[in-house]
């Protein structure tokens, strides 16, 4: 199985924590050149140092704000003019939860420009590259919710399925330049993330932090949540030579808990 990444550069939103982290770290194992992107430049600076570079690959770092797109769009050009980038993970935190009909406007328009605008300026930016090379992968790190919508994540359920109608549409139109769109769809991570959803959880219903851990890995077929490790990995080979012919699908990361097929 051809897993190589050595000579490709991959750009890893997210990158300072949880499913990000774990994705740069597999991709850098691989061979890749890997470049992460946060807002936090004292994490970041530590996440790179820590990558792998068993190839002799140098790996960096930008700290950004994806909600503000001009300025990333600015930094992302600036790196793929000195740095060519073949790989593109979308990752971005999800927004806090709550019921779809209380969410103010403002929640909505701030989840779009955070997810939608910011994966849309930083496909813009790295594109060029990629159609020069021939060959790129852009994975979107979203959500289970894209298939079946999670309760009390009105808002994020809304924005997540307009991604993931986003990247298929992308699928079709880039697959003849040797790109790949794919979404991750993972399900309850050990991350920071699932955190946010158990306190939410805890306010809502008044139960304490064991018992809702308890009820969701009660309703999760392989009995506990996953490491992001798990989630990279299988990022990191829908970015590889081997899943070439892998294009425009959602793959759940989520122990089964899903009913749908």
């Amino acid at each position: 199985m051809d897993l190589n990444l050595e000579g490709r550069h991959a750009l890893v939103c997210g990158g300072s924590e949880g499913i990000g982290r774990a994705t740069a770290h597999e991709l850098a194992l691989l061979g890749a050149r890997v470049t992460v992107l946060a807002r936090r430049a004292d994490a970041l600076q530590e996440v790179a140092a820590a990558l792998p570079r068993a190839h002799g690959q140098a790996h960096d770092w930008i700290a950004a704000d994806v909600s503000r797109t001009d300025a990333l769009r600015e930094r992302v050009e600036a790196l793929a003019a000195s740095a060519p980038v073949h790989i593109l993970v979308n990752n971005t935190g999800g927004p806090p939860g709550g019921a779809a009909h209380a969410a103010l406007i403002e929640a909505y328009l701030d989840a779009f420009n955070k997810h939608l605008v910011a994966n849309q300026t930083l496909l813009q930016a790295v594109l060029p590259g990629m159609r020069e090379a021939r060959w790129g992968r852009i994975v979107n790190v979203i959500s289970t919710s894209v298939k079946e919508p999670i309760p009390g994540l009105g808002v994020s359920n809304t924005v997540r399925g307009a991604v993931a109608s986003w990247a298929k549409t992308l699928s079709r139109e880039l697959a003849g330049d040797g790109i790949t769109v794919n979404n991750v769809l993972p399900g309850f991570t050990e991350t920071g993330r699932i955190e946010q959803i158990v306190r939410g959880k805890v306010a809502a219903e008044g139960r304490s932090e064991d018992d809702v851990r308890a009820a969701m890995r009660a309703g999760v077929p392989a009995g506990r949540f996953a490491t992001p490790g798990e989630t990279g990995g299988v990022i990191a080979f829908l970015c590889s030579p081997a899943a070439a012919y892998v294009n425009g699908v959602s793959l759940a990361v989520d122990g089964g808990r899903m009913n749908s097929i």
